[in-house]
């Protein structure tokens, strides 16, 4: 006797979409790049903690207002997750970085990690989305020697996924440094273009993740697929600089900018010293540290970044996390905060809808993915696993050719 179908087959095949659930959903850029990629990406469920977040996504989306569940991952039901293709989470980075005091995945904000996972694992089996999608900071390949990654690794394994991990920089797209590690979870019944290991390193695939993936060659179950190198978009910071004139509120008082000259480093004073005068503006980025002195007192210094990438936009937690803008040109030096828009901009998030305060907007897209990253990740993995699927090409295609996107 045949089977019903599940809600999720009847709909695929009734309107050809693959519906995704994006945890520590933030502003919405995961969204944002998929269906940017294809229209046939739909949003099933978003899930975020932060309020202040799942405002600016409701405000960009123009969605209820309780459309983004608020409830902590770690308690989250299973049952209150949909049938689903894809299931994405960037789960914090604080405790892989060095701001959490590298504290590992089993700390903190960090160990969201395991709240996902239990809400995978105790999801009905022929219910888990055929395909998941991590992201975080490089840092988690290295957190304490690169167990936290093998663990975090085997546990995929051992709810039936195998595990294909990258590196994609924002700066292959935009004018932003952004590297971040990606690890696209496949389910076991998948059958795709997978390569055999020991693997060669890549762009995407650098020394590093490449020797981890050789050395666990047999403790890890990978599905190493094989990936186009990025194409380079060579951009600079201005092609995404909002023009306000000279005398605009946002432009810091010539005071503000004496000092910030002063907290800088000759190296970086000289650069400065050399545009001022040039005939057109150039720019350059800049955060605040604090730095060990010689003497062994400690001082806040202004460190500028002067070839044309913006640096890592982060969360404006304390004033270090704000990003400066300078400019340097026609017998001026400028200085104010990268703008909401220009944020926007560096994020791939062009004509993102913002309603919120500058530093709301600063901390959404500091803890954000860059758009034109996981447009690319759709486009060059994930749509095309699911076209097979749907092919009846592999196991999990289902009987007779239908689409059954579900383990």
């Amino acid at each position: 006797m045949p089977r019903n179908k599940t809600m999720l087959e009847r709909a695929t095949q009734r309107s050809n979409v693959w519906k995704f659930a994006e945890f520590f959903a933030g502003i919405g850029l995961v969204r944002f790049g998929l269906e940017r990629a294809d229209q046939r990406w739909m949003c099933a469920f978003a899930n975020d903690l932060d309020e202040v977040k799942r405002q600016i996504y409701v405000g960009h989306y123009r969605c209820d207002p309780h459309a983004v569940d608020p409830s902590d991952v770690h308690v989250l039901p299973a049952a209150n997750i949909p049938d689903v293709h894809l299931a994405t989470a960037s789960f914090p980075c604080t405790d892989l970085s060095v701001a959490g005091g590298r504290a590992g995945i089993r700390s903190g904000e960090s160990s969201a990690f395991w709240g996902f996972h239990r809400v995978l694992d105790e999801m009905n089996p022929r219910r888990r989305p055929a395909l998941v999608l991590l992201e975080n900071v490089v840092g988690f390949l290295t957190s304490h020697h690169g167990k936290d990654f093998k663990d975090a690794m085997q546990a995929m394994n051992r709810i039936g996924y195998k595990v294909d991990p990258f590196i994609m920089d924002a700066r292959w797209f935009v004018p932003q440094s952004r590297p971040r590690l990606f690890v696209v979870c496949q389910s076991e019944k998948i059958t795709s273009d997978e390569m055999s290991i020991p693997i060669e390193e890549s762009r995407i695939r650098p020394a590093k993740l490449a020797s981890f993936i050789n050395a666990h060659a047999r403790s890890i179950r990978w599905g190493i697929r094989n990936l186009p190198d990025p194409v380079v978009e060579l951009r600079t910071l201005r092609s995404i600089i909002t023009g306000l004139p000279i005398g605009h509120p946002d432009w810091w008082s010539h005071e503000r900018v004496e000092y910030l000259y002063n907290q800088m480093f000759p190296r970086h004073q000289a650069w400065i010293d050399k545009h001022r005068n040039a005939s057109r503006y150039h720019y350059a980025t800049a955060f605040r540290r604090v730095r060990p002195q010689p003497d062994g007192s400690k001082r806040s210094m202004a460190e500028l970044r002067t070839d044309g990438i913006a640096g890592c936009l982060r969360t404006p937690k304390g004033g270090s996390g704000r990003q400066i803008l300078m400019r340097a040109g026609r017998g001026r030096v400028d200085a104010r905060l990268l703008s909401a828009q220009e944020c926007a901009a560096l994020m791939g998030a062009d004509g993102f809808r913002i309603n919120a305060t500058l530093n709301q907007a600063l901390f959404g897209f500091g803890d954000a993915v860059c758009v034109d990253v996981i447009t690319w990740i759709a486009k060059n993995y994930l749509g095309p696993v699911l076209e097979v699927a749907e092919s009846g090409q592999c196991e999990y295609a289902g009987k007779n050719g239908r689409p059954a996107i579900q383990a």
